[in-house]
């Protein structure tokens, strides 16, 4: 009983290590990895450049209507 037990259990064994993840679909794994990680930093940098076009654009606006109220009354 013993031996047909441990047939089995390294049947199993051999059975869970031979399905695992190939080559291939590991590198699939990273290469997928990589892209979200570059797509996020894209975005990321995407949000920087416009906050920092809101921010030049408040500058300019709030300098403008300080220039307009510096002028003399017509």
């Amino acid at each position: 009983m013993k031996k047909v037990l441990s047939i089995i259990a390294i049947a199993a064994i051999t059975t869970f290590v031979a399905c695992g993840p190939s080559a291939e679909e590991k590198a699939a794994a990273e290469k997928l990895t990589a892209d979200s990680i570059a797509a996020a930093e894209a975005a990321a940098a995407e949000q920087e450049a416009a906050a920092a076009q809101a921010a030049a654009d408040s500058t300019a606006a709030a300098a403008d209507t300080t220039a307009k109220a510096a002028e003399p009354a017509k």
